[in-house]
């Protein structure tokens, strides 16, 4: 399980690099111009949202300005309840706080009594190997299957925080967005394109299970090797050290390509749901027509500049004009 957590976070960490080394491209200049006349006072100013604002949150949760879906979101994973303020479900607090401390704190008590029991085991069958004492198993159980119900009410706050967000608009990228980073395919199933779900989950499945099989051998020939290159250990197996060694750099390999795999359909399946939501009105008839016809571009006309770079502006430009409509 460690590996796997080491690994997940070493992929983050990369897509994060890649991230900033992309915006670290342009100039900060790109992002804060305005292309906008000064003098038109009709156009739409131009905007330099930020990603996420703590002033913006605490003042959408106290209903003086509206709330991005995303800054919601992300408010509620560090604060769980603010999307259900936010959406005015004062009433779902009491269940999820609630819910919450009860799972946990029964978990933990649990999770406590098991621990105890194995380690006065432990101490007990040091000193005598017949001792009667025995593990609390039960015990174990129940505190993991309260842990597991404990992050379930936290997931479905969440959840709920976002399928409550402003109802009236569908499809909603955000939401649909959300949706998959929560259960893939479910931005998908909201869009209503059912038949990528089990596309993605078979990719996923796929992924999973490569990952899960090369884990193994990899553990496998890890511990072959380890033990055929210990001299305290008197090897006896039929595969040799450097063999061993081979198959283990090999298995390793393929499991760390599993991984990135893994990570890249679900990243997929997350910007799936997010493109087809915006693209979800935009329509295409059969209608498409091309239109070719010479032009002249007279002393003054700003596109001249653009069209012909060297010519100079006190004269005219002849050439071809291409106009779409579809």
């Amino acid at each position: 399980m460690r590996i796997y957590i080491r690994y997940i976070i070493a992929i983050l960490f990369c897509l994060g690099l890649c991230h900033y080394s992309a915006l670290a491209q342009f100039k900060e200049d790109a992002f804060t111009q305005s292309y906008n006349d000064p003098s038109d006072t009709t156009a739409v100013s131009d905007t330099t949202d930020k990603l996420f604002s703590f002033k913006e949150l605490f003042r959408g949760v106290a209903h003086k300005e509206d709330l991005r879906i995303g800054t919601m979101f992300a408010g509620s994973i560090f604060m769980p309840g603010i999307s259900q303020i936010y959406n005015r479900d004062y009433w779902k607090l009491p269940v999820i706080y609630g819910g919450i401390g009860a799972c946990a704190g029964f978990g933990g008590y649990y999770l406590n009594r098991y621990n105890k029991s194995l380690k006065a085991y432990n101490e007990a069958y040091a000193n005598d190997p017949n001792t009667t004492l025995s593990i609390d198993y039960n015990a174990r159980r129940n505190g993991t299957m309260l842990m597991v119900g404990a992050g379930l009410i936290y997931w479905g706050s969440l959840m709920d925080g976002v399928a409550s967000y402003k109802k009236d608009i569908h499809p909603h990228p955000g939401r649909a967005t959300i949706y998959s980073i929560l259960l893939p395919g479910l931005g998908q199933a909201y869009n209503g394109e059912y038949w990528k779900i089990p596309v993605y989950y078979g990719c996923l499945i796929g992924s999973v299970h490569f990952l899960c099989n090369n884990n193994t051998n990899y553990q496998r020939f890890k511990r072959i090797h380890n033990e055929a290159t210990n001299p305290d250990i008197e090897y006896t197996g039929p595969i040799s050290g450097e063999t061993a060694k081979w198959y283990r750099d090999v298995y390793r390999r393929y499991r760390d390509y599993s991984i990135v795999a893994t990570a890249l359909f679900y990243l997929l399946q997350v910007i799936d749901a997010n493109v087809f939501a915006y693209m979800h009105g935009f329509e295409v008839d059969d209608q498409i027509t091309m239109k070719l016809e010479p032009a002249v571009i007279e002393q003054g006309n700003p596109y001249l500049q653009y069209a012909m770079a060297t010519t100079p502006l006190s004269s005219t430009a002849i050439g071809l004009r291409i106009g779409f409509r579809f």
